[in-house]
């Protein structure tokens, strides 16, 4: 169910002094959203996209969630314009609707549960010391991520007893998400998700593409299916005139001969 913003907010907050003290801090209308600054480069952009739509598409049937990416989070109500801008975050259990940035005191004061910071020269010191303080201590998120798009440093945090203990991955370069009950892998230069059974998930365009080849695998299928069929019904008519052959000799012969 899509509700407003307001809306939502009124229905999470039972107090009505808490809830007028909320009305008075700006909403994400009138708070920065966007910095305007273009992602690290083109590979982290569409490391960001590749998770953001992969993870959207295999919830397609899903509800109550939000994905956001590369977009303000404003989390501080004593200072509203203090911001995060994690490159990819989960919000489960939220209202479904879209949002041009997430403010926490108007999300219930709910933080997300996944981030996924993607490593760059510029910002690799910050995401591993200030914000993986703040990931923990102060927005309580239950799973943290790293990932360099370039080298494949990969590695993660899951919040246990209110500290993160530090998760590497396994032989097979992925890393259990219980939040998602999925997995995070690299494969092929990018970080997948990726089921038990050990299936990516596509983004939109790849899923596009294996409906296609699926199609043109079955009509292949359904091609050399019909080319097997008139081949026998080929041979049946020829094995059915050989047959009205032989009769129509053996016929003849007993026309001129008598019976056998």
């Amino acid at each position: 169910m899509n509700l407003p913003m307001q809306t939502a907010m009124e229905l999470m907050v039972e107090d009505p002094e808490l809830l007028e003290s909320i009305r008075a801090l700006p909403t994400e209308d009138e708070l920065p959203c966007d910095d305007g600054e273009p992602m690290e480069t083109p590979q982290h952009r569409d490391q960001m996209m590749l998770l953001i739509q992969s993870l959207k598409l295999h919830w397609a049937d899903r509800r109550g969630y939000y994905i956001g990416g590369n977009m303000f989070l404003h989390f501080d109500p004593d200072n509203p314009r203090r911001f995060r801008g994690p490159d990819f975050f989960l919000a489960l259990d939220v209202a479904e609707r879209e949002r041009k940035s997430w403010v926490v005191w108007y999300e219930g004061m709910r933080f997300p549960d996944v981030i996924i910071e993607l490593l760059s020269d510029s910002t690799r010191n910050i995401d591993k010391g200030e914000k993986k303080v703040l990931y923990e201590r102060v927005f309580r998120t239950q799973e943290y991520y790293l990932y360099d798009p370039f080298s494949q440093e990969f590695f993660g945090y899951h919040l246990h007893r209110l500290r993160y203990r530090r998760r590497r991955p396994d032989a097979e370069q992925k890393i259990y998400s219980p939040v998602t009950d999925l997995y995070l892998a690299v494969r092929d230069g990018h970080l997948r998700w990726q089921t038990e059974a050990g299936v990516v998930l596509p983004t939109p365009e790849e899923h596009a593409e294996r409906t296609e080849r699926r199609f043109e695998r079955e009509r292949l299928r359904a091609e050399q299916a019909q080319q097997q069929a008139e081949q026998a019904q080929q041979q049946a008519e020829q094995e059915r005139l050989r047959a009205e052959q032989a009769e129509a000799i053996l016929e003849e012969y007993r026309r001129r001969f008598g019976s056998l």
